[in-house]
């Protein structure tokens, strides 16, 4: 009986050491970079089971069972922090760590950084872009997603805010204003946007009432910077839509940044009902390098290759359009080709100064040099047919009666040159509860246009002609513009700020002498979770060779200056809820524009009505929300309601829809994790825009009474990451060379949804005109793979 006694006992002490490992307690405190404690900051042992949160004052307790193990650090609007473990025993072992603030995140959700309360403008959570689906791959793909913005056209980087067109944005890179081509008509032709996302350490977008500092423009501002990085490292990117190289150096004085990217979208363009041989090819290069040449001087420099080419040889084309009980086919034979090339070279120097810790002075140059060519010369013939219903499905009977037969003509030789010439001197001086801005600015743009193009189209076969006039002019135009600004920003209590600018502008164009006062408003109740905003302003657009050129290329020497009188009333409100930290925002606002330069929309190319002047108002609100809905990965929800219209000189019709009257704008952009694993997520991008009003070519150019139909698209994306911090297990090689290994599966248009963009026009034996939709990108599979190297030394 003792023998069984002892042998039991020896077996229960074998499976209790079996079972004992080293227990560590892990105790501490996490802070800010002001030594501010931090609650809710999520402590979780890498590979085991084990998370705590921190408390009030910022302290935690977490207990590991092995003597070796990562700690990983991680709230909202910080950069997560990884700690590796060696202890040799069991025990107590107390590690304090300080969170730095991510400018990628912390807005999204958070309302603490005071130095933004007077910013009327939206942090963009750069970290996310190369997660999102998109076909263009632009980095504007993220700002169709934001409120106030319309998109219609997944193919294009150009965006709609708040009832303007594409000529009404600004875009800064480095304080630098950025142009856009002037030529491109269609979104199959643009190729990689002037931003390069990889480069990027911020960007802010104000969907309206920005400060005066901004230049004179009427809807928008994207802000963006090239800064210097966190360490050096290096990036690739490989898909089936192109490839990229990205590298980012530290200096001990300074920093470097270069860029290599390709896109060729042969596949996309592909899924459009114009089969034929597309050829697109585009590249970009950028260099960003900073050097300190003391403690109170620095140099920097941007420089920019971008250069694309657009071959098509069409074939074919079939689409079908109409009703379920009237069906109507369109075949059209091409013959000839297209081709659409541009490049853009130029650079930028800043001289940054800070003779005293308060002041802070730039001294910007910049030059760029643009050449955009197009060569059209495409003949088609074409087939009208209705079809019966048992003929519209597929390996049924049924018959086709015919509507008509006839063939159109495009042809176009273009070449602009353009170059732009700007320099810009501006300060940032602090004085108690003063921020005081200044600049001064001289621009010079010149241009050397020659065009040539005309179209035809024989109706019905029946030689009814009809088109547009041929355009056949040569233009040289030379502007001059003089900019300056003061701003003011002033603390009036502990809880209210408030904002007095003025900005002059004149220009040797149109004459005038602009003056656009602007004011914001902003006040932090108790609680630190609010801020309401309230902002009024003059914005004045000076005439640009774009605007002053009419539908024969002629120039009108004679245009004004838009002018818009806005003002705007909004809340941003952070809350718990749904489990995590959400950021609620809106903004109704009102704009009322007695000078507008009317236009027409053809697919992106915007056509100046030169020689007239409209009024116009919008009117509208914003709303969107946002948050970590799964932890870890930031998902956002917008919507966005407005009404635009406009009067074109003493029109007896009245106010008239604007052709970017999109009554609904909604997106989603969500993200979620796959497999109960956090190296498997899912992202989701979903936009709804309302339909756009459109007239036909042979009415009144002012009508409104046709619409291209609601834009509705989903795109979806899978991911991998095998070098995640919460992998259990890293293959070696990998985890040897790279910090982080991503492989991406996308669905571009998920539902295979047929996107209108713009009609042809033709017309059948009766002379009745039809509108044959020019339907956008349909169903694609792609693949990308993003590889980050370890951090070099």
């Amino acid at each position: 009986m003792l023998k069984r006694h002892l042998l039991l006992f020896l077996l229960l002490l074998g499976f209790t050491g079996l079972k004992a490992q080293p227990l560590i307690k892990v105790t501490g405190m996490v802070t800010n970079e002001l030594q501010q404690p931090l609650s809710d900051v999520t402590v979780r042992i890498l590979g085991q089971d084990q998370s705590s949160l921190t408390d009030e004052k910022g302290s935690y307790t977490i207990y590991a069972a092995s003597t070796a193990f990562v700690l990983k650090y991680s709230l909202l609007g910080y950069k997560p922090v990884l700690i590796t473990i060696h202890h040799d025993k069991a025990g107590r072992l107390i590690q304090d760590v300080r969170l730095s603030e991510s400018s990628n995140e912390l807005e999204q959700v958070r309302i603490t950084s005071k130095q933004n309360q007077l910013s009327n403008s939206t942090t963009i959570n750069i970290a996310g872009i190369p997660a999102m689906p998109s076909p263009s791959g632009n980095f504007e793909a993220i700002l169709k997603t934001m409120p106030g913005v319309s998109a219609n056209n997944e193919l294009s980087g150009q965006y709609s805010v708040r009832g303007g067109n594409f000529d009404e944005n600004l875009i800064y890179v480095n304080d630098i204003e950025i142009n856009r081509p002037v030529l491109i008509r269609n979104g199959q032709q643009e190729g990689l946007s002037f931003i390069n996302s990889d480069l990027l350490s911020s960007a802010k977008f104000s969907a309206g009432g920005f400060e005066a500092r901004y230049g004179d423009k009427l809807s928008s501002v994207l802000d963006v910077k090239y800064g210097r990085p966190d360490s050096s490292q290096a990036v690739l990117t490989g898909g089936l839509n192109g490839a990229s190289l990205s590298t980012k150096l530290l200096r001990q004085h300074g920093f470097l940044l270069a860029g290599l990217r390709y896109k060729n979208n042969t596949g996309v363009l592909g899924t459009q009902d114009n089969k034929g041989s597309y050829r697109p090819s585009f590249t970009d290069a950028q260099l960003i390098f900073q050097q300190e040449l003391s403690p109170k001087l620095s140099l920097n420099f941007l420089g920019n290759l971008n250069s694309g080419t657009f071959k098509l040889i069409p074939e074919s084309r079939q689409t079908e359009f109409g009703t379920l009980s009237r069906t109507i086919r369109l075949n059209v034979g091409y013959d000839g080709q297209e081709v659409d090339d541009y490049r853009t070279l130029g650079g930028a120097v800043t001289a940054l100064y800070t003779p005293k810790p308060n002041l802070v002075v730039k001294w910007i140059n910049s030059y760029f040099n643009s050449l955009e060519r197009e060569n059209i010369n495409i003949q088609g013939a074409y087939f009208l047919r209705e079809l019966s219903p048992d003929l519209v499905k597929p390996g049924a009977g049924g018959s086709a009666t015919d509507k008509g037969t006839g063939g159109y003509f495009t042809f176009a030789d273009n070449e602009l040159r353009s170059q732009r010439f700007s320099s810009e001197l501006k300060g940032d001086q602090t004085f108690n509860n003063h921020t005081f801005s200044w600049g001064l600015r001289f621009e010079y743009k010149n241009y050397r246009d020659e065009l040539n193009e005309y179209s035809l189209i024989d109706s019905a076969g029946v030689n009814r002609f009809y088109g547009g006039p041929a355009i056949e002019v040569k233009n040289k135009l030379d502007i001059q513009y003089y900019s300056a600004y003061v701003q003011d920003s002033y603390r009036l209590s502990a809880h209210t700020d408030l904002q007095l600018g003025l900005r002059a502008n004149y220009n040797s164009l149109s004459s005038q002498l602009l003056l656009s006062p602007r004011l914001l408003l902003a006040y932090r109740p108790r609680g630190n979770n609010k801020i309401f905003r309230w902002s009024a302003g003059v914005y004045q657009q000076a005439p640009d060779y774009r605007s002053i050129r009419d539908f024969q290329g002629q120039l009108n020497g004679n245009q004004k200056a838009q002018r818009s009188y806005n003002t705007s009333a909004g809340m941003d409100y952070a809350f718990d809820g749904l489990g995590t930290r959400l950021k609620f925002s809106t903004e109704a606002y009102f704009k009322y524009q007695d000078r507008l330069i009317p236009y027409m929309m053809d697919n992106v190319r915007i056509r100046y009505l030169a020689e007239e002047m409209a009024k116009g108002y919008t009117y509208g609100a914003d709303f969107s929300i946002g948050g970590e809905f799964v932890k870890d990965l930031v998902s956002h929800f917008r919507l966005s309601l407005m009404q635009a219209k406009q009067q074109i000189g003493n029109d007896p019709q009245g106010f008239l829809k604007r052709p970017t009257d999109q009554i609904v704008n909604f997106s989603a952009y969500f993200q979620d994790r796959l497999l109960n694993s956090p190296t498997y997520k899912v992202h989701l991008n979903l936009l709804y825009g309302s339909q756009l009003p459109i007239g036909a070519p042979s009415s009144d150019r002012y009508t409104d009474n046709f619409h291209i139909p609601a834009y509705k698209r989903i795109d979806i994306g899978f991911s991998k990451d095998f070098l995640d911090d919460a992998a259990l297990r890293k293959p070696g090689f990998l985890d040897k060379y790279f910090s982080s290994c991503a492989l991406y599966a996308e669905v571009f248009n998920l539902l295979n949804i047929d996107n209108t963009v713009s009609y042809l026009w033709l017309k059948d034996l009766n002379n009745v005109q039809y509108a044959i939709p020019n339907y956008l990108t349909g169903r694609r599979i792609n693949l990308k793979l993003i590889i980050k190297f370890k951090n070099m030394k």
